[in-house]
């Protein structure tokens, strides 16, 4: 069944998380105020999978199981679902800055990888288990919190090591019929109005912190888990022309004794795989930021479209604007090149589904990661002073005042200042407030920081096929002054390639990447 998004708020309704908010305990999670904004943004996802221009984008067809399903719930199984995936989060996140339920599909389809491997390691069943767990999801159209990172203590040491183990989620107990476990996640976006959490490890393990390689699903309401979270947005601001709609809750959620049935445990121990579900879920999520993010650059290049016409300025005849535009441009559709590139450039799994090509998809994370403030100081250079000299929302309706700030506030005659008040205060929540501070944030650490991104790209790239290039350049004298270059036979051309080479993913082309 493909809920909407009233049905999703219903939904929430039938489940009694433990949740604090600013102190206080959380009654009822669908009609918290504070958490609306977040309620919201995640409702994107499940009205935009019933209109008839989105449909395409937003639903597929699951392989395992024949049936319809959300698209942020599939299981990618070709290049088209790679990029119809990318371009829906860019959809979904153009409206709501970050719809966040694209985290649900990152981790389905890393476990989906890292279960079959399991079971043909070890001759576990790890992999069905999932299968029965992911239909069920599917046939339900939940929504998943990812709670993936750890508060990891005192970073210099390994889980084992740390004085308190619980500051990993680990293994306590294993019992006949289940795993007990305990621990913190520190970060797991939407927590306060997810169905259920997907519990992964955050890091590689060694055989001494076995315990803490553990995957398995928790109802957000089981009997031991605790979720401390943050407002979603600025509910109730007059100001935040956006984030009053649309926003994000983060929360911390431990768990305490946490009892999980067998038939929901998808690792428990497996550490060399427990690495390898790490970094593919990482892979798959960077490439969803990368969507993400192209959404909220639609939207700062939108507003400041909106502004410079408000300004009474023209782009077309002032360069310098120009100029700025074309960066904000740029910088957006250049990270989202990487995300299409390692949709095309993708990786053929053993299961049966694909991965997004590791080095790209970790480039365009790397580039949205270290660009959002670049991005911000676009569409503040293009918006001028008036998005944090503008006087609050109130004053638009003081009779003592609104008089004269009409008249002075105002820019082009044919567009009414209402409107450029609107324009400048949208900038202003998303990237001057705090919560535009926050975005800031989560697109430099979301998904992992710079430093994890620079690793995989250093880990995956084909240095040695670059060094064999040039070495066989030079055996062959090709580098050498008054030297000629012949071709030998069945080469095409003085690199020596034999043929054209194979791209992952089944393409060809004459030369990789």
């Amino acid at each position: 069944m493909l809920m909407t998004a009233s049905d999703y708020r219903d939904s929430l309704r039938s489940y009694s998380p433990r949740v604090f908010i600013n102190g206080n305990r959380v009654e009822s999670v669908a009609d918290e105020p504070l958490l609306a904004p977040g309620i919201n943004g995640v409702g994107v996802t499940y009205d935009f999978a019933h209109l008839r221009e989105h449909k395409d984008l937003m639903t597929a067809e699951q392989s395992t199981s024949g049936r319809t399903v959300n698209r942020m719930l599939h299981i990618n199984t070709s290049s088209d679902d790679l990029l119809k995936k990318l371009e829906a989060v860019r959809l979904v996140c153009k409206v709501s800055g970050c719809a966040q339920r694209y985290l649900s599909h990152d981790a389905l389809n890393g476990i989906y990888q890292a279960t079959y491997r399991t079971d043909a390691n070890h001759g576990t069943d790890y992999s069905q288990r999932f299968l029965a767990y992911l239909h069920d999801v599917q046939d339900r159209d939940l929504t998943l919190g990812i709670a993936m990172t750890d508060a990891k203590g005192d970073r210099s040491k390994r889980p084992g090591q740390q004085a308190n183990p619980d500051v990993y989620v680990h293994i306590k107990e294993r019992r006949p019929d289940g795993i007990v476990i305990s621990g913190t996640k520190a970060i797991v976006t939407g927590a306060p109005y997810m169905h259920e959490f997907l519990v992964m490890p955050c890091r590689t393990h060694t055989k001494e912190d076995a315990d803490f390689a553990v995957c398995c699903a928790v109802p957000c309401d089981a009997p031991g888990v605790t979720i401390v979270a943050r407002p979603a947005g600025r509910p109730g601001e007059a100001a935040a022309k956006f984030s009053a709609k649309y926003g994000q809750s983060t929360g911390v959620v431990i768990f305490e004794d946490v009892f999980v049935p067998h038939e929901r445990v998808f690792l428990a121990g497996e550490y060399e795989e427990g690495g390898f579900m790490t970094t593919s879920y990482a892979n798959h999520h960077r490439h969803s930021c990368i969507g993400a993010r192209a959404g909220f650059g639609d939207l700062l290049i939108g507003a400041g479209a909106l502004m410079i016409d408000a300004n009474g300025l023209d782009a077309d005849r002032h360069g310098h604007i120009r100029e700025a535009m074309v960066d904000l441009i740029t910088i957006t559709e250049g990270f989202y090149a990487c995300g299409v590139a390692a949709s095309v450039y993708f990786e053929q799994d053993p299961v049966g589904s694909v991965m997004p090509d590791a080095v790209f998809s970790n480039i365009g994370k790397l580039l949205l990661a270290t660009k959002i403030y670049d991005m911000h100081k676009v569409a503040h250079y293009v918006s001028g002073g008036l998005i944090v000299a503008l006087p609050g929302p109130d004053e638009d309706h003081n009779p003592e005042t609104k008089a004269s700030l009409s008249a002075v506030l105002g820019g082009r005659a044919d567009i009414p200042m209402e409107r450029r008040m609107e324009v400048s205060r949208m900038i202003e929540d998303l990237t001057v407030s705090n919560q535009g501070g926050w975005y800031s944030v989560i697109s430099l650490h979301g998904g992992g920081s710079p430093e994890a991104m620079k690793r995989e790209i250093w880990r995956n790239y084909p240095v040695a096929e670059r060094k064999e290039l040039v070495n066989d350049l030079l055996d062959r004298g090709v580098l050498a002054e008054g030297r000629k270059v012949s071709r030998q036979p069945g080469r095409c051309c003085a690199t020596g390639c034999q043929a054209p080479a194979k791209v992952t993913g089944g393409a060809e082309a004459v030369l990789p990447r």
